[in-house]
């Protein structure tokens, strides 16, 4: 393996996470090391010591939940600080997961689990409040406040019908406590990436009720979080950095790698969790029950195919249009939103590597129902289903945003 003679040092924090695999791959096999990158890689337990330990400048860059850089450059969130996203890491990837008493109980009223029929499974939620007549609100742990776990719960519930604010109650769980959590009978249900929704049901605590990506299709999940002046002061850097990501996430993506990919992830340093878990997390095989049922997901996690990796700003706009559910945000701010998405940083880095890159740096959000090919800066790339659950397409540049 050839290495660069001098190099570049960039310290990234990141959550034992499936979805963790571009950042530890460019590490472990030198993908970073080949660009002149020296990648460190700090685990951390939770989101908010990725928040803190960023926006305080202890670390360079991070493996974030795509609403947190938006929300801590708009002052959301309780450490203010300037976060840009030059590339994403992941897409889709969460599955969302019930205690064994709500599983029961849907049981006992005759509704079944649709684990990839997003409207049919709040129905089965419903008819369950309706039979016990409960206006308790459904206890929901989520990772953290500014999540694409919080915002799909909010929109896949919101157009089912529930009150957000009087039907739903959300509590912070870190991803390796969610089990534990659930076991102990504090929350309902919960939205959280892999493994640790498989591990809920390995331990025989909880079982899986919906997938992620039944409520949209290609979710931007995970990104990475880059501190402003960071990226200003040491552009060629995250440019090398973000050359070696890339070639990461076509390695991560190739099935051929997956037996690899597995047990690098499984090591203590990272995802920390037995290989056959993060093996069905990749593949999208999942044991869904303590009785060993099955659901494919198509989709499952995703790093590369579809521009993948491609920060569209129209999917900053969605997310900043979905904060408005809970925050007051203004034409203008949602403006700002848009631009903490940087494609012009992705095309300065990515252009030598791969010319076939998107033209426009947005699209209409859920208005694919199948691969399409376009038109790119050289030749054409194809783009995948990328449909909300309900049907619905967000303009980013519509006069009159949707309902929510």
């Amino acid at each position: 393996m050839k290495r660069a003679q001098s190099q570049e040092s960039i310290l990234c924090g990141f959550i034992p996470l499936t979805d963790c695999a571009p950042l530890v791959v460019a590490r472990e096999l030198g993908f970073a090391a080949e660009e002149g990158v020296e990648l460190i890689l700090k685990r951390e337990a939770s989101w908010s010591n990725i928040r803190d330990k960023l926006g305080f400048g202890l670390f360079d860059c991070a493996h974030m939940l795509t609403p947190m850089p938006l929300a801590m450059s708009l002052g959301l969130s309780a450490v203010r600080a300037d976060i840009d996203v030059p590339m994403i890491l992941s897409v889709n990837g969460n599955t969302v997961g019930m205690s064994s008493s709500l599983r029961e109980r849907l049981s006992q009223s005759g509704s079944a689990t649709h684990f990839t029929d997003a409207r049919r499974a709040a129905g089965a939620l419903q008819l369950v409040r309706q039979k016990e007549r409960s206006s308790a609100p459904l206890r929901i742990g989520v990772p953290w406040t500014f999540s694409m776990h919080t915002l799909l719960i909010d929109y896949w519930l919101g157009r089912c019908g529930f009150d957000i604010e009087r039907d739903v109650a959300l509590s912070v769980v870190p991803p390796p406590f969610m089990a534990e959590v659930l076991a102990a009978g504090e929350i309902d249900l919960f939205c959280v990436g892999e493994p640790w929704g498989s591990i809920a049901v390995e331990k025989g605590v909880g079982a899986m009720f919906l997938s992620g990506s039944a409520i949209w299709n290609f979710a931007p999940e995970k990104a990475l979080g880059v501190r402003r002046a960071e990226l200003k002061e040491r552009p060629q850097a995250y440019h090398a950095l973000l050359r070696a990501l890339y070639r990461a996430a076509a390695w991560c993506a190739d099935p051929t790698h997956r037996g690899s990919l597995v047990e690098i992830l499984a090591r203590p340093a990272y995802v920390d969790a037995p290989a056959e878990v993060i093996e069905r997390a990749l593949s999208g095989n999942l044991i869904v029950n303590s009785s060993g049922e099955m659901h494919r997901v198509g989709r499952a996690l995703e790093f590369h195919a579809a521009s993948a990796t491609f920060p569209w700003r129209s999917q900053a706009g969605w997310i900043a249009h979905q904060l408005r559910r809970r925050y007051e945000l203004s034409a203008e701010e949602r403006q700002r939103a848009q631009s903490v998405f940087r494609p012009d940083v992705y095309r300065a880095a990515l252009s030598p590597l791969i010319p076939a890159l998107p033209l426009s740096s947005s699209k209409l959000e859920g208005s694919l129902t199948d691969s399409i090919e376009i038109p790119a800066a050289s030749g054409s790339l194809i783009l995948g289903p990328d449909a909300f659950f309900d049907g619905s397409i967000f303009d980013p540049t519509a006069d009159k945003l949707p309902k929510f």
